[in-house]
């Protein structure tokens, strides 16, 4: 429970919309499903509630922010699609990473925007297909993990972490548990090495639970985490080394024609450019520069460490 004292230090830091979400209680060594009255709704991007369009698209995202932050993200961004494309799309909520990819891989949705680590388990599971890699704001197709304390920590060093507790994202994502995991193990430091961790789900509940005073620290996307750093809000303790950026990936059971439409919209779109005006915090997402083609031999990196932990049987 918060305290007025942290409130008061996460206020500046977090949306209003992140109160919506409940915190983890205590690390535990299992992922505690956030329930979210947003599911009880799907999103369409025109903003109507009523009848559903027969050739309706549902469009996925693996959760970042939380969810209104990130379903006003993605609402501009899909109505670009229904203008660029002609097709009709709607949002479909998912409150896990699993879940994000299971609709995916089973036809649920058509399209959605997954980490590297989910795509490779749904590559795997279901036969799901990539279109086109997210571009960051330095012009590359990969992001960075960051590995993060409180300010005021006494931690300085991954090593420092051991009997600690740490506070990883969702299970199946890459910035909050995959990279971090390694750059843990790379120091020395193991998951049995740890006092204790626990699986928060996104990005800003890892954030929520360090600044919070529940572990001593965690593991983020690296937009998040720097822009947090350069306001005094956070402490960085270790940056990873690049990894393949997220993508925007589809059911196989789409047709052709469809899939080359949302392609070409994604490769041509421009969200520093000419469609900056119809978009909303595009530049919190990983792909603040739009997309390009899927570097295959990149995701490698991301397939060997899958397997290694056991995230990906083949």
């Amino acid at each position: 429970m918060f305290t007025a004292m942290n409130a008061a230090k996460l206020r500046f830091c977090l949306t209003p919309v992140i109160f919506f979400l409940l915190l983890s209680s205590g690390c535990v060594k299992e992922e505690t499903p956030k329930k979210v009255s947003l599911t009880k709704k799907t999103v369409e991007p025109s903003g109507a509630v009523d009848s559903t369009p027969p050739d309706t698209l549902w469009f996925g995202f693996d959760l970042r922010l939380g969810p209104k932050e990130d379903v006003r993200i993605y609402l501009p961004f899909l109505k670009y699609l229904e203008t660029e494309t002609g097709r009709h799309f709607r949002i479909k909520f998912s409150g896990k990473y699993e879940d994000t990819v299971e609709d995916l891989g089973k036809g649920v949705t058509h399209f959605a925007a997954v980490g590297t680590l989910s795509y490779v388990i749904g590559e795997a599971r279901y036969g799901i297909k990539y279109l086109a890699s997210g571009v960051n704001k330095e012009g590359d197709t990969t992001y960075n993990s960051i590995i993060f304390s409180a300010p005021d920590s006494k931690v300085h060093d991954l090593k420092d972490l051991k009997g600690k507790c740490f506070a990883f994202g969702a299970r199946m994502s890459t910035q909050g548990h995959l990279i971090p995991r390694k750059m843990l193990e790379d120091e020395g430091v193991t998951l049995n090495d740890l006092g204790k961790y626990i699986y928060t789900g996104s990005h800003l509940d890892t954030l929520k639970m360090v600044l919070n005073g529940e572990c001593d620290a965690g593991g983020i996307q690296d937009a998040l985490a720097k822009r947090l750093s350069s306001e005094g809000k956070i402490k960085i303790l270790k940056i990873s080394e690049p990894y393949p950026s997220s993508l925007i990936a589809y059911n196989n059971s789409v047709d052709s024609k469809t899939v080359e439409a949302v392609r070409s919209a994604l490769l041509a779109f421009e969200p520093v450019g000419k469609h900056k005006a119809v978009l909303e915090d595009w530049d919190k997402t990983e792909m603040p520069l739009g997309f390009t083609k899927v570097n295959e031999l990149e995701m490698e990196k991301v397939k060997a460490l899958a397997r290694e932990y056991g995230l990906l049987k083949e």
